[in-house]
């Protein structure tokens, strides 16, 4: 029997595994649901920005677990830029339904290199998700609040792990 689909090549299949991850939103209801109802949270602001935490965890994942690879480059290249073919779709969904134009890619590497910043200024944390969940609750407004912390640190632990287990799996570690 004939394929419809044709199979893609390693690489390019764990470039759309990753992105479709990214995309996946099951974790984010879950962490959302863990928030209490009587904390004084922007929750709108605390989902989009773990959307977008979600995005560039599973980016740094890659960079970070295929550190010395030789398919850290391509994987790095077609998972960006799914991400930035789907930011594309974003903005013109936005702007069609808002009339207002966004940048939704652009916001994605302001973020990023906003995280990537906080953790060169601690280089002696323990692990990242220490930076990680208060720089998240800085970007969501709410630094002092420990739910939004503990959301950000999930948030990226998760999809750090998961994007280990995904590269153990399929054997890239």
């Amino acid at each position: 029997m004939e394929k419809s689909k044709k199979e893609k090549p390693g690489i390019e299949k764990a470039g759309e595994d990753l992105f479709n991850f990214a995309i996946n939103r099951e974790d984010l209801k879950l962490i959302m649901s863990l928030l209490p109802e009587e904390a004084y949270i922007k929750r709108e602001t605390v989902e989009y920005e773990l959307q977008i935490l979600k995005f560039i965890s599973t980016g740094w994942g890659i960079t970070y677990f295929l550190e010395n690879s030789t398919h850290k480059d391509r994987l790095t290249e077609l998972y960006w830029k799914a991400v930035y073919q789907y930011s594309q779709n974003i903005s013109e969904t936005t702007y069609l339904m808002i009339g207002q134009k966004i940048e939704y890619f652009q916001i994605l590497k302001q973020r990023l290199e906003m995280y990537l910043e906080a953790m060169k200024e601690q280089p002696n944390a323990p692990e990242p998700a220490v930076i990680m969940g208060p720089e998240f609750a800085r970007t969501c407004g709410n630094v002092e609040d420990v739910f939004t912390i503990m959301a950000g640190s999930r948030m990226f632990k998760s999809t750090v792990g998961s994007v280990k287990n995904y590269f153990e799996k399929i054997q890239m570690l």
